[in-house]
């Protein structure tokens, strides 16, 4: 009777609405708490391959530091390859390739076209001091600054032809968007990394401190959301947690004051180099890196070892750069998944167990590479006329003979000027 008694009203559409807009909101917040690393069942094991490459990682890092500012360069022109090797191969379709053979080539003519124009132009002024004792090897490397704009212009208009001449009906769409793409990895890419090496030469303390805030920010968000996060950050980094973030934040922040300290002490990180010579370096600090003594107050414990300390000036800069660290240079990696995702892939590359592609550690060293360079030149450096800037110029743009001719001269004024005195 009670079943024969009982009917199934339908049920109204907004019970039914709401009843599946609960069981949405439930699979997302499943799906999120799924995501996160405290609940990851595998993540002692994946914490494990981690800090083994990461071990690796910071070791070579050390040593190419320890080697100076050449091989540092170097490091970052290797890495710049294998970045553009990843992004290169992430929109590469085999069998188009196949019927345009040498069509591969072209990408890779473009990049190192870019590399020898960005490269020039940062390096021309050490290049001329380093040969300047060779009077035919100075003449020809004074042309080759001379006209470096030139060459570089003929060079891109060679490949722009020969990208038109290897053009092939059916294959329009692809060969464009390749073209489209290369661009797009000489300019967001390659260009924002290039400012690595710029900073390095003004100091190699310009480019380490950076780029180690960038993995303290990154180990220290790998921990905190490790053992802390249950809050989603952001929907395209599911993994991201705001515990994550502020932990970091804090950390990064502190990291900068203190190791701006440490290295501030070291000429061989704060000298800038003027050629592309090996040699140890020895220089003024300056009053940016020349150290500044404070008492402290009245009211710390009796029981604190430290009554004075000593700070340098470069400590409140850096500040500023673990803050832009911490707070917008995670925004890349963000870039960096959301591009993943709109690619459908996990990481850009394989080649670093625990980590993914090279790309994937480099998405926010890049950000902070540029902001580096624009801080260093825009609040750091004297924006004044110096003598070296003067003779700088004199040795880039004139020939030999013309600085001869301006030797003789200023001779001659000088020696007039003290006569008239």
């Amino acid at each position: 009777m009670q079943r024969e008694n009982s009917i199934n009203y339908p049920a109204s559409p907004r019970l039914r609405h709401r009843r599946r807009s609960n069981e949405g909101i439930a699979e997302d917040l499943k799906l999120n708490g799924s995501n996160l690393l405290v609940n990851d069942r595998n993540k002692y094991k994946s914490m494990l391959v981690r800090a083994y490459s990461s071990v690796w990682m910071i070791g070579g890092f050390a040593l190419v530091i320890y080697l100076g500012h050449l091989y540092i360069m170097a490091m970052v022109v290797v890495i710049q390859i294998f970045m553009a090797r990843e992004l290169f191969h992430l929109l590469r379709r085999t069998h188009e390739d196949r019927q345009l053979p040498g069509f591969r080539s072209l990408n890779w003519y473009f990049f190192f076209t870019a590399m020898f124009f960005v490269y020039g132009r940062l390096l021309s002024q050490r290049l001329v001091n380093t040969v300047t004792t060779d009077k035919v090897l100075y003449q020809l490397v004074s042309y080759l600054v001379k006209y470096h704009m030139a060459i570089c212009y003929f060079l891109y208009i060679a490949g722009f032809m020969w990208f038109i001449l290897t053009l092939k009906k059916k294959m329009y769409k692809y060969q464009f968007g390749q073209y489209a793409w290369t661009h797009m990895i000489l300019i967001v890419v390659f260009t924002q990394s290039s400012f690595t090496v710029a900073n390095i030469f003004e100091g190699i303390f310009w480019f380490l401190l950076p780029a180690t805030l960038i993995v303290i920010n990154d180990i220290a968000a790998y921990f905190f959301g490790f053992f802390f996060g249950k809050t989603p950050l952001i929907k395209i980094s599911p993994k991201k947690t705001w515990e994550g973030f502020i932990g970091a934040s804090v950390t990064t922040i502190i990291s900068a004051f203190m190791l701006a300290n440490i290295m501030g002490r070291f000429s061989w990180l704060t000298c800038p180099r003027k050629d592309l010579s090996t040699g140890w370096l020895h220089c003024d600090p300056g009053p940016l890196f020349s150290p500044e003594y404070f008492t402290l107050p009245g009211w710390i414990p009796s029981w604190f070892p430290w009554k004075d300390v000593t700070i340098l000036r470069v400590q409140w800069h850096a500040i500023f750069l673990g803050l832009f660290a911490s707070i917008i240079a995670p925004f890349g990696g963000f870039f960096a998944s959301g591009f993943k995702r709109a690619f459908k892939i996990k990481d850009f590359g394989d080649s670093i167990p625990g980590h993914g592609g090279i790309t994937d550690r480099m998405d926010c060293q890049m950000v902070m590479a540029v902001f580096s360079y624009i801080y260093h030149q825009s609040f750091v450096v004297s924006q004044s006329i110096t003598v070296e800037s003067i003779i700088d110029q004199i040795l880039m743009n004139l020939t030999f003979e013309e600085q001869q001719l301006l030797f003789t001269k200023l001779g001659q004024m000088l020696q007039d000027r003290l006569f008239s005195q």
